[in-house]
């Protein structure tokens, strides 16, 4: 693995330090070729920003995967070595890539950890996929772009059209329009955690 927990990170003005808060967070976040580059993004630079670290897995650890826009990305690890007790959160950003890690054993069996144990999972857009397959939305509220809203729906949730909506340790967003208050809603919760 090319990556550990730790307690270092890097120095953060204007960040959770200055707030009173010094714990170290770490974040997992799950891709695959044509993620929605947005999604992804936005929230892990705003994460980094609070002095966090970003553990980002794909398929396969040390492989560029391209978003759907082209942006590419690096994973640190594969989703087979992620374990939820190394992680505080799991974000999941949309795109077309949440209709391949919704058929991965790894990434359906870390959202279940992460969800069962009331650690932070945020996602946003498409990323209800992932959700549905793991199985963690039955009589939740939850948002996503109203292209799934059906697939929710079915799977259980209390969909709602919304910017926002924080339910337990889920916390989920429709789409990039809504990036700003999806990123302040990962930050606040983790703050509050």
């Amino acid at each position: 693995m090319g990556w550990q927990r730790g307690t270092d990170g890097p120095p953060c003005p204007g960040g959770h330090a200055l707030r009173g808060e010094n714990q170290m967070k770490t974040i997992a976040a799950v891709v695959d070729d044509i993620y929605e580059d947005l999604e992804l993004w936005y929230p892990r630079l705003r994460l980094e920003e609070e002095g966090w670290k970003v553990i980002v897995a794909g398929p396969a650890a040390g492989k560029t995967y391209a978003g759907k826009h082209g942006y590419p990305c690096r994973t640190d690890a594969a989703f087979s070595d992620l374990r939820a007790s190394d992680f505080d959160g799991l974000l999941v950003p949309g795109g077309f890539a949440p209709d391949k890690m919704r058929r991965d054993t790894h990434v359906l069996g870390l959202t279940r950890e992460i969800a069962g144990s009331g650690k932070l999972v945020a996602f946003i857009c498409h990323a209800g996929w992932v959700l549905i397959s793991a199985g963690v939305l039955k009589g939740k509220r939850a948002t996503s772009t109203v292209g799934i809203r059906d697939d929710m729906v079915n799977a259980g949730a209390l969909w709602e059209d919304s910017p926002l909506v924080v339910d337990g340790n889920l916390v989920s967003s429709r789409t990039p329009a809504d990036l700003p208050v999806f990123a302040r809603g990962m930050v606040d919760w983790l703050l509050s955690h």
